[in-house]
């Protein structure tokens, strides 16, 4: 570990009980803003990489892929201890990936810190990920703090006076408190909003090692003015020596940054919905290392030579070597094998590892992304972590030779758990093999470590883009679905959801499921989003972002049969009549129903195709549509090549939505079909002679124009070996 790592391996097992001093942050950023520069050189001051190397040598992007792509790709923890006032801080920290692709892991490490450092290009300004990035931070009530990178840039290309440079961060100061006023809890909008005068606000070159503060300033003298001529002399190893980029970010990190004691306080209610009175509550709340242990599973690596390493954040108790542990929601136990600290590529071993504190942890075999581990047997579960975006590509993956197939469905399993915004399907019936991921970058690199890390040779289909079925208004009447044998009839009604309502069901206000435990509230909930009183006390069952209702009364034996019509309602909304894709939005009503008399000839396989083709001919009713992923394509190039840019989204059925210039850069923002987006970096590069920077964010799902549908359920019927034509009404009334 070195001289000074392992100064640094005796300090930290101490610092980690002392919870006020302890700081839990992520450095998240639009990609290319620079964060894993930054990480770096507050590397450097931990004494972990030289000041030379600092913002070279991408200590954080140890993965291969990471350094051949120049981004991250997975969170990357390291704890560092910094000196303040006097005292030591432990200030442990996760780099986040900046690519939409890799949105999930931002997320998830949303989770295990209390505050954010967002940092914002001088050059780009705010741009798609930074409120996106921003938007799961603030969802998760983790604090930030701002970090304006790249100043030394801004002032050699904008050729920027001190004057138009304050003027610029204002700006993009002004722009951030926008998005924070707009998505931050109630509580803390005007508390959380970013400022110079306070020393929340630092600006700064993260590849050359400095940066400054209103604080910082006032401590050391140094102005804008003084940066300005430094930077346009090349004076930064001056610069750098007088601000320190370390120094001026911890500072900023430990003054407005929140310690886990204070943190818990509101996270806790926020994260975790059981009683606050309990042992566990009480533990959590006050961030008890006495207490019961409650740990969050964040995040899963492989070791080949550990196995399974399980990264989360310790909310009570202490976790220790060879504790037997819980997995919440499950009756399954494991032992803790080794407790450790992730110190970027490498793992201090540590004998425990107390509340407020970041862990990884080998031993628990059993455990997934999102699992909660205590020593209370019946501990509620940590809420589930909402992903901003879904998977919306596709591959279909086989093994190069049949022998190994075993192999890759272990394989596909295991890039499963380790990365919660894949969704694997091993299809037994057909023999696929379905890998869904953010885009395409992201199946490009799941399908290296296939090969690589796990040496499986496969080959994979192009990729596919994954559609929603929905309606595109009211079923004109009910649709009559009869049971084989005839004995039972299912009376069913369609149209989509109102907008307000898909949302709340995403936003996790509305939980999936069937049983309610607090119907009153959902109802109440569903009433203030406009859905009628008496129709959302029908509320049965929720499955993706359709609800089934049902608006019987007094239908004998149907309370009996109610789990077969959910059953059969899911599975209609996995796989819809018109292209066996999932449904998407749908309102789905029971109506009336007329049920035998003897439960024997009203089992699974008379309910469950009966529900279900009423379901489908109520879809047929009311005018069944494809909707199409879209992605908002953000495009930075100079004005000489900004022609190719936008012939290039227009190419591919963008919509221009808007069109900024700063200087002689331009910034185009196009709302484009992910279809349309396969093979666009290459086209990309070509048009604007590659001097270009993009990025892109999932906008959800839009009608397909309608001239192209027929195509395209045609297509995807044929790849899933189904006839063509979609069935029309009358084959469901059977």
């Amino acid at each position: 570990m070195g001289h000074v790592r392992s100064e640094l391996a005796e300090a930290i097992p101490a610092m980690m009980h002392k919870r006020e001093n302890i700081r839990n942050i992520g450095i998240v950023a639009h990609i290319h803003h620079g964060k894993t520069t930054l990480s770096d050189n507050l590397l450097a001051a931990a004494g972990m990489i030289s000041n030379e190397l600092a913002g070279k040598q991408l200590y954080l992007n140890f993965d291969e892929q990471e350094q051949a792509r120049l981004l991250t790709i997975n969170n990357a923890d390291v704890s560092i201890v910094h000196d303040y006032g006097g005292q030591q801080y432990l200030i442990n920290l996760i780099d986040t990936p900046g690519h939409v692709d890799f949105g999930g892991d931002v997320t998830r490490a949303m989770r295990v810190v209390d505050g954010a450092i967002v940092v914002v290009c001088a050059v780009e300004g705010v741009m798609a990920q930074t409120e996106t990035v921003l938007r799961q931070a603030l969802r998760e009530k983790v604090k930030p703090v701002l970090f304006i990178n790249k100043v030394d840039r801004a002032i050699k290309e904008l050729k920027l006076t001190p004057e138009s440079m304050q003027k610029r961060f204002l700006t993009i100061i002004s722009e951030v408190n926008e998005l924070i006023r707009k998505m931050a809890p109630e509580e803390f909008i005007e508390k959380w909003q970013v400022k110079v005068e306070n020393g929340s606000v630092a600006f700064g070159s993260g590849y050359e090692n400095w940066a400054i503060s209103f604080p910082y300033m006032q401590k050391t003298g140094t102005t804008f003015r003084e940066i300005n001529e430094r930077v346009t002399r090349g004076e930064s190893k001056e610069l750098a020596k007088k601000a320190r980029i370390n120094d001026v970010v911890f500072d900023m990190v430990v003054r407005h940054l929140p310690n886990p004691i204070d943190a818990q306080r509101y996270r806790i209610p926020h994260i975790w919905k059981g009683s606050l009175e309990s042992d566990v509550g009480k533990a959590m709340v006050s961030t008890s290392e006495n207490g019961p242990l409650s740990f969050m599973i964040t995040d899963i690596t492989v070791d080949p030579n550990a196995g399974e390493i399980a990264t989360g954040r310790v909310f009570s108790g202490k976790v220790a070597k060879g504790m037997e542990v819980n997995l919440a929601g499950t009756r399954a136990k494991n032992k803790v094998q080794h407790v450790s600290l992730f110190m970027g590529p490498e793992r201090l071993m540590v004998e425990e590892v107390p509340a407020g504190n970041i862990a990884a942890i080998i031993g628990l075999a059993d455990a997934q992304v999102g699992t909660t581990i205590s020593t209370t047997a019946d501990m509620v579960e940590f809420e589930e972590i909402r992903h901003v975006s879904e998977p919306v590509v596709t591959v279909a993956i086989e093994p190069k030779k049949m022998g190994d197939l075993p192999k890759l469905i272990e394989v596909m399993r295991k890039v499963g758990k380790e990365d919660a915004s894949l969704k694997v399907e091993i299809n037994e019936e057909t023999g696929e093999h379905l890998l869904s991921g953010m885009g395409e970058l992201h199946l490009e690199i799941t399908q290296y470590r296939i090969t690589n890390d796990y040496h499986v040779d496969i080959t994979a289909s192009k990729p596919i883009v994954v559609y929603r079925e929905t309606v595109s208004g009211k079923s004109t009447q009910a649709f009559e679905g009869k049971s084989p044998n005839k004995h039972n009839r299912f009376y069913i009604e369609c149209e989509p959801l109102p907008d307000k309502v898909v949302q709340a069901i995403k936003e996790g206000e509305i939980k999936q499921g069937k049983s309610f435990k607090d119907i009153k509230t959902v109802v109440a909930k569903l009433v203030e989003l406009g859905i009628d009183r008496d129709e959302a006390k029908g509320i049965t069952a929720v499955e993706g972002t359709n609800i089934l209702f049902d608006d019987t009364k007094g239908i004998q034996y149907l309370f009996e049969t109610m789990d077969l019509c959910i059953d059969a309602f899911k599975e209609a909304m996995s796989k819809g009549p018109l292209a066996g894709e999932k449904c998407y939005g749908l309102k789905v009503r029971l109506v009336d129903a007329k049920l035998h008399e003897d439960s024997i000839h009203r089992g699974p396989g008379q309910t469950i195709p009966a529900v279900r083709s009423a379901v489908y001919g109520a879809m047929c009713l009311a005018g069944r549509t494809l909707l199409e992923p879209l992605s908002k394509v953000t495009v930075n190039v100079p004005q000489d090549v900004l022609s190719g840019a936008t012939r290039e989204l227009q190419r591919r059925r963008g919509e221009i939505l808007d069109m900024t210039q700063v200087g002689d850069l331009n910034t185009v923002i196009a709302k484009v079909p992910v279809a349309e987006l396969f093979g666009f970096a290459s086209d990309l590069r070509s048009a604007t002679a590659g001097k270009v920077l993009w990025s892109t964010e999932s906008m959800g799902f839009a009608r397909i124009p309608g001239e192209l549908q027929t195509q395209v359920v045609s297509e995807v019927r044929q790849r899933r070996g189904l006839k063509p034509e979609p069935y029309d009404a009358a084959y469901y009334a059977g």
